[in-house]
C-alpha cells in the first residue's frame, strides 16, 4: 500500500491467505487426550478410581464388577 489508504495490490495484506490460524484438531489423536491426572468411572456400578498414567480408562476393568471404565470429565 504505497499511499497507506488500502488501495494496494489485490491479495496482499491482512485477511488474505488460508486462514487466521485458529481452530484445528487440538493435538495428537484428534485432541481427545485429557492429561495424566483425573479419574476413571465405571458406567455400570459408578465406582471411581484414579487414572493410571499410560493406561487408558477404557482398558481398565472395574475392580468391583469387571466392566470397562470410562474417563470422568
Amino acid at each position: 500500500m504505497p499511499r497507506g489508504d488500502g488501495t494496494g495490490p489485490m491479495g496482499q495484506g491482512p485477511g488474505t491467505g488460508r486462514g487466521l490460524g485458529r481452530g484445528g484438531a487440538g493435538g495428537r489423536g484428534g485432541g481427545f487426550a485429557m492429561g495424566p491426572g483425573g479419574r476413571c468411572v465405571c458406567p455400570s456400578c459408578g465406582t471411581v478410581v484414579n487414572h493410571q498414567v499410560g493406561v487408558p480408562c477404557y482398558e481398565m476393568a472395574c475392580p468391583k464388577c469387571g466392566t470397562k471404565m470410562n474417563r470422568e470429565g
